[in-house]
Order: structure tokens, then sequence, then C-alpha cells
């Protein structure tokens, strides 16, 4: 059972550490600036926890940006306001994503040019590969089949097949949904605290919606981005270079 749950949640974490961290914060916003050298490594290191659900960075930054572009509208990418469920809404932002990824929509340089989004084609196409996907499903299965104390343990399996998308779906779904805003932004965006915490930051939507550009989605003195020392670190030490200092806080909505 120890083997099952720290293979659960390091793979969540370091997933969901890259998605944040490396398309979010460095392939959407360019809330950092870092060598080519690096650049290589966080794009590997996205592939590689990532596994089966890989998204291709220029896709997901493209399809961000047009999330924050028409947030709450009827042409945001997924917001929760247009769909029945999380599964539409999912199902709909799958089909933008490989429209995008295969160059079947033509997009507006806003969304894909400024600033420029990382590219490394082979490992694209390589991470996109079925068989590559495939592969990564069964060393999943292989792992549980090897340390897997009772059948019950294999249901956390389709998490590990789809973790990109399942980590999308519930800040896509409840960021836009559920808790409290610090600001007025003209979407519905909302913070969702302590589980912020838990998705290492991407919960704090409303702060990020206001502050689009800010490295540190936490503003109020409760919350707390996981993400921003990390990258704090890695910016002392010289691996990337912060672009902007952390935003200051104005124009709070008076607690309820």
């Amino acid at each position: 059972m120890t083997a099952i749950l720290i293979f659960f949640f390091s793979h969540w974490f370091l997933s969901l550490f890259f998605h944040t961290f490396f398309l979010h914060r460095y392939a959407s916003h360019q809330m950092y600036t870092t060598s080519k050298g690096w650049e290589r490594v966080f794009y590997f290191c996205t592939w590689f926890f990532q596994g089966t659900s890989f998204l291709v960075p220029r896709a997901y930054g493209s399809m961000h940006r047009m999330h924050h572009e028409f947030s709450d509208t009827e042409h945001d990418p997924h917001s929760p306001h247009f769909f029945k469920d999380v599964w539409s809404m999912m199902w709909q932002t799958r089909k933008l994503y490989n429209d995008i990824y295969h160059k079947k929509v033509v997009l507006d340089e806003k969304f894909t040019k400024n600033p420029p989004l990382p590219v490394w084609d082979a490992l694209d196409r390589f991470g996109d590969f079925t068989a590559t996907r495939l592969a990564w499903a069964g060393i999943y299965i292989a792992f549980y089949v090897a340390f897997a104390p009772a059948w019950y343990w294999y249901l956390l399996l389709p998490i590990h097949f789809l973790i990109g998308p399942v980590q999308g779906a519930v800040v896509n779904w409840c960021g836009h949904k559920y808790g409290y805003q610090n600001f007025e932004n003209g979407d519905k965006s909302r913070n969702t605290s302590p589980w912020g915490i838990l998705l290492l930051g991407e919960l704090f939507q409303n702060n990020h919606h206001k502050f689009g550009e800010s490295p540190n989605f936490a503003k109020k003195w409760f919350e707390f981005d996981p993400t921003y020392p990390v990258m704090k670190f890695f910016n002392f030490i010289g691996i990337i270079k912060l672009k902007k200092a952390e935003v200051k806080v104005v124009n709070m909505k008076a607690a309820a």
C-alpha cells in the first residue's frame, strides 16, 4: 500500500508542478525567462511526468491565452458556465486542443506568437504518439500489478492515465464556480482555498485573472501558492529569471 500511495502522490504532484510551472506560467504567460537548455529540461520533465496525458506546450499555451482573453464568455474554451457538466466542458476542450495542435484552426497571432510559445517538434511528436502513451499506461499498470495489495487500488489507474486533463478539469470547473472573489475581474473566476494550496496555487483563479502576469497566485495573507517559492529559489540560483516582481494587492473587495 505504501508504494502505491507514494507512486500516486508523486505522479500527481510532479505532473501538477510542471503543469503549472512550465505549461501555465512559462508557455502561456512567460512569467520568467530561462536558457534554451533549461527550457528543454522543463519540457522533457513535463512530458515525463504527464506521461499518458502529455499536453503539447504550444497547443496548451494558445488555448490558455484564449481562456484569459474570453474568460467566462461564449468564446472561452472551458468556462463551466456554458456546459451542463464537467465532462462536456472537457470534451469540448479536448476537441479545441487537438484542432490547435494539428493546425486545423487559424488563431490570431496574439495567442501564438506574442510572446512566442516553446516548441520542440520531435518531443511533441514522440509524446503524442499513441504507442508512447500506451507504453506509459503499461508502466503504470505494471507498477500496480507489482505493488497493489487489493483489486480496488486499480481504481486509481484512470487518474494516472488522464492526470493532466483531470487536473485541468478540477481547476477550470471549480476555479470558475466555487469559492470567493478578492477582485472584480469582469468574469466569474474564484479562489478556492485551501484547495488552492493542494493544487499548487492553481485554484487561486480570481487572483490570477486579475494579475495575469504575476508569478505569485496568492494575494491575501492566508493564501499560499506553493509553486511561487520554488520559482523564487530557481531565480535565486540562476536557473530562471522572474520577469516581474510580485504585484501588490489593490482594490480588494471587502470581505463578506
